[in-house]
């Protein structure tokens, strides 16, 4: 398989995109190539000043390119529901009538102190994995109704450190950050599966699939560290992004593929080429227990009950 690049992004005109996180790293490119192949992209950002400040730098980079800022807070479901409401009474002010092509689930925090979302969550759990539960879910509707529409979770390579805890879901016997973030990495893919699955069984023509971007340097991974002023890990997080890590536009590269390419099967995971860590996008592998039917419906039905979204 030749290399991928933006290059072989296809035409995106007259496509509608919703990009979480798409004020900076990885969903900010995302959001600014497919602006560039001709989409119009809503930046789905948590902050007002930063998602704003992305929107003009997006219109900067991409002259003409038709991109707006929508505030979206994954951390709390009020939110969630008010930007889904948004988004169906401001389809005219779009322009696109309504349809939604490509959602992109790319908004994630790393490894962080223990914190709770405004519902009560284990932050990871409940911004990673229920905020784009329920984000998906009352969507849907729209996606549904868009020919060819597809849904791309960004999970991460650590899934593999460990398992959705179905029985503690936010980590409340015991919290380890890198063990929270990791489950909640393998329920964005378990949420893949089991999404991918349930639209198979209706016969709907929506792509459910996952990607994540290898060793990507990027704000994510030196937050946590921040948020506790613990200075020499902030260091050596960065001194690793500097040595080791690919570029955030490499990282990238996964979730565009994943969300353009023809071809792209449900329920598959792109990551980069080279083991996993970088390079251009391949098939990467997922943990068996990302594939596990029966823990699917389990996430499913337990993520309905946290949220209260139904699809």
């Amino acid at each position: 398989m030749k290399r991928w690049t933006t290059k072989d992004i296809p035409d995106q005109s007259g496509r509608t995109a919703v990009v979480t996180g798409a004020n900076s790293g990885i969903g900010y490119i995302t959001a600014r190539e497919l602006a560039r192949r001709g989409a119009r992209v809503v930046l789905a950002c948590r902050d007002e000043t930063r998602g704003r400040e992305a929107e003009a730098r997006l219109r900067r980079a991409v002259p003409g390119g038709q991109a707006r800022f929508a505030r979206l807070d994954l951390a709390d479901l009020a939110s969630v529901r008010d930007f889904a409401r948004r988004y169906e009474e401001t389809a005219e002010e779009r322009g696109d009538g309504g349809r939604l092509d490509l959602l992109v689930n790319n908004a994630g925090v790393m490894a962080l102190p223990h914190r709770l979302t405004v519902d009560g969550f284990e932050m990871q759990f409940g911004v990673n994995h229920l905020g784009h539960f329920a984000l998906t879910g009352l969507l849907m509707p729209r996606l549904l109704a868009t020919a060819g529409a597809r849904v791309i979770s960004v999970s991460s390579g650590m899934h593999a450190m460990a398992n959705v805890d179905l029985h503690d879901p936010n980590s409340e016997r015991r919290y380890r950050r890198w063990l929270a973030y990791a489950r909640s990495k393998s329920a964005n893919l378990l949420f893949v599966h089991e999404l991918a699955r349930k639209l198979a069984q209706q016969g709907a023509d929506v792509v459910a699939a996952a990607a994540h971007p290898g060793y990507a340097a990027t704000n994510l991974q030196t937050t946590g560290s921040r948020m506790e002023g613990r200075r020499a890990a902030e260091r050596a997080m960065l001194l690793s992004n500097r040595l080791l890590a690919q570029s955030a536009e490499a990282g990238a590269m996964p979730t565009l593929y994943a969300a353009t390419a023809p071809g792209v099967a449900p329920d598959s995971f792109t990551g980069p080429r080279l083991l996993g860590w970088r390079g251009s996008p391949a098939p990467s592998r997922s943990a068996p227990w990302t594939k596990d039917d029966r823990a699917g419906m389990r996430l499913w039905e337990l993520s309905e009950q946290l949220t209260g979204v139904r699809y």
